[in-house]
């Protein structure tokens, strides 16, 4: 029978790996927290129409990448496993009335996606994001404390070869005339564009922009903007976005290419890229989608903005600059030796009550001989050695061990208990 294995795009994380997940998501948490926003979990699965018509048909996550399924084979319904996090957000918010106690609710979460995407670096099909959605204010001040927030992210990991590119998308009927006026100027140029991106100019022609092909850099670079097409709002909007940005000592650059890759995104784009990833550059990106809320089936616009990121992109950046620290190993306060069959029983007793003490103590369970033992101390970092015979436990005087220094005492446990409290 041959041996199982682990599913192409998915990936086993334990120790000590899993000791850089832990300290990442701990990071990331004391962050939300410190700026007010709290946690949020939906379902692993949602109707797949959410995503439909949340994320847009023509999109490459619904046209290509979402894994559904119908559980019951007798009726048409079909779920699908959550491809992001922004649409579920939005569809908790409106089925629970979110704002009908508070006129604003800012959310974050820390939560597994799936999409079907060729795995390489930083990208799985099963993968993990962390973000932000703040619901309610219409305002460029939450647009700029959600941007805050995701740098404020990155810059408490001490990273620092990343870059901010901030784009204005205007209304619907701003992207009504520039996708006409995209379409007048790719028009000409059909016979040049890759067959994505003839796809794209008749559904929507806005993706060509966030095309990686090289072969039409130059003719991207020189299609229209949609900056010169702003309404006055959405221009007064930016230009007071940018104005707190600059306030808040954060960095940007303006590209006009910038779209995001959802339809759900309206005035505010942005997008985080880091040097350290490679060609799959971006960090994490988000912007403000006030129109998601109708699309979904809401009576009244919920104004929105938000913001998403890859935790294994993170990851990639953490190793590549050295910011994780050098003692992410789980802390052993103490590792109980028994030297004698007859110790066993007090050691197991011991090693329990300690633990109920929140004192990190371990032992051996494969009743090993004295040198197994101190070496499973040794592997497991343990801080200190308590060596327990039958005449330790006649005279309750025990040996002490620093495994660090192999300085040794002879002390009672009672002597022992409190130093193991201070360690």
């Amino acid at each position: 029978m041959s041996k199982l294995k682990s599913i192409k795009g998915t990936k086993d994380v334990f120790a000590p790996e899993i000791y850089r997940w832990q300290f990442a998501e701990k990071t990331i948490r004391d962050v939300f927290d410190t700026f007010g926003y709290q946690e949020i979990r939906t379902p692993v699965f949602e109707d797949t129409s959410l995503f439909a018509r949340g994320i847009g048909e023509t999109t490459d996550i619904v046209g290509k990448e979402m894994y559904s399924f119908q559980p019951d084979p007798n009726n048409h319904d079909s779920l699908t496993l959550r491809p992001e996090m922004t649409a579920g957000v939005m569809r908790a918010a409106i089925e629970h009335n979110f704002l009908g106690h508070s006129p604003t609710q800012k959310f974050y979460y820390f939560s597994e996606l799936f999409r079907k995407e060729r795995p390489q670096a930083g990208r799985q099909r099963q993968f993990w994001q962390f973000g932000a959605e703040c619901l309610g204010s219409t305002e460029p001040e939450a647009d700029a404390e959600i941007v805050s927030l995701m740098m404020t992210i990155y810059q408490r990991f001490g990273l620092k070869n990343f870059s901010l590119r901030i784009n204005s998308l205007g209304n619907t009927e701003t992207r009504i005339t520039y996708r006409n006026i995209l379409q007048e100027y790719f028009k000409p140029f059909e016979s040049m564009l890759d067959d994505v991106s003839k796809v794209r100019l008749e559904k929507n022609p806005l993706r060509i922009l966030d095309s990686k092909n090289p072969d039409l850099t130059h003719l991207i670079q020189s299609a229209p903007k949609i900056t010169d097409y702003l309404d006055s709002l959405s221009k007064e909007h930016f230009n007071l976005f940018k104005g707190y940005l600059e306030a808040f000592g954060i960095a940007f650059v303006e590209d006009f290419t910038l779209v995001r890759g959802l339809d759900y995104y309206s005035r505010t784009a942005f997008e985080l890229s880091s040097t350290d990833l490679g060609s799959q550059d971006a960090l994490g990106g988000g912007g403000r989608y006030d129109g998601l809320s109708t699309v979904l089936g809401s009576e009244k616009e919920i104004p929105a903005v938000g913001f998403a990121s890859g935790v294994e992109r993170l990851l990639i950046a953490l190793e590549k600059n050295g910011r994780f620290p050098s003692d992410l190993t789980k802390r052993v306060d103490v590792f109980l030796v028994a030297q004698s069959e007859s110790a066993r029983p007090w050691v197991v007793k011991t090693t329990n009550f300690l633990r109920q003490q929140n004192i990190f103590a371990e032992t051996d369970l494969l009743k090993r001989s004295l040198k197994a033992q101190f070496r499973e101390a040794s592997r497991i970092g343990a801080k200190y050695a308590l060596i327990v015979g039958e005449k330790e436990l006649n005279e309750n005087i025990f040996q002490f061990k620093n495994l660090a220094t192999s300085n040794q005492e002879a002390l009672t446990f009672e002597a022992i208990y409190e130093k193991l409290k201070l360690a």
